[in-house]
């Protein structure tokens, strides 16, 4: 990954060079939408207080987890033993992004959602949370985690979260085909070029025109951005919102001509 120095570099050039977060001069009327209804939807819904107390809960809990990291591993520690509260605070989403992705399922409502990387179940509680009726598929790596992200289900009283345990690359064709369509996905694990792309590839067949893919922490290395760059390259991917901690693609037929927005959030 990035050093801390080279990641303030970034993101302040992001910062510098990325559109206004208000809307100003883009002239895509869905990407308008997008950063009008949802980007800077500031109503305060009910669920995010209800997963913002468990995540402060989580942050207290001191217990060691020894975890299977089947991925680039953690940009804090070394070691697989890690306290609940470590990676609640370092590798959950921090809810700036959490409640961003509960207000796309809530404006978008995709009926299927398949997330990779359940952590400790908070992205998992607010995809639910922003649509109940929805097919949610969570993928987690590693076991002693999962069995945190279930008692977070049990205490939030997620109902519609089916929860996938073992390596992406042995359980995500049979997680899409469960599904039979993907409308709304979230990638946020192993954090390298080559399994990030075939991520996306295996996503491919499953995604329709209304489909909204999300990949987390795309300049993270230089692995991630060989990845989204990759990505948004392909020829399905008919726009890219590049918001610096996650990158959002979508296929919509509207859009003639590719459309790449780097935006401020």
């Amino acid at each position: 990954m990035y050093s801390k120095l080279q990641l303030v570099y970034k993101y302040l050039h992001y910062y510098l060079t990325a559109s206004s977060g208000k809307g100003h001069g883009i002239h895509s009327p869905f990407v308008y939408d997008f950063i009008t209804k949802v980007l800077n939807d500031k109503a305060p819904y009910p669920a995010y207080e209800k997963v913002e107390a468990w995540r402060k809960k989580l942050l207290h809990d001191k217990a060691i987890l020894t975890v299977e990291d089947y991925g680039a591993g953690s940009a804090m520690t070394n070691s697989n033993d890690r306290s609940i509260s470590d990676i609640a605070r370092y590798s959950v989403k921090p809810k700036k992004y959490g409640q961003l992705l509960f207000r796309m399922v809530r404006h978008y409502q995709p009926s299927t959602i398949l997330e990779l990387g359940t952590s400790l179940g908070i992205t998992t509680s607010y995809l639910s949370f922003a649509n109940t009726g929805a097919k949610l598929n969570t993928l987690e790596g590693s076991k002693a985690v999962a069995d945190v992200a279930r008692q977070t289900f049990h205490q939030l009283d997620v109902k519609n979260a089916v929860l996938i345990e073992g390596n992406f690359d042995d359980k995500l064709q049979w997680a899409i085909k469960e599904l039979s369509s993907v409308e709304f996905a979230f990638i946020d694990g192993n954090h390298r070029l080559q399994p990030t792309v075939r991520y996306f590839q295996q996503l491919l067949p499953a995604a329709g025109k209304d489909s909204i893919l999300i990949f987390d922490d795309i300049h993270w290395s230089s692995e991630m951005e060989a990845a989204w760059q990759t990505i948004i390259r392909h020829p399905a991917v008919r726009c890219s919102i590049d918001l610096f901690f996650i990158g959002i693609v979508f296929f919509r037929n509207e859009f003639r001509e590719k459309q790449h927005f780097t935006i401020r959030f």
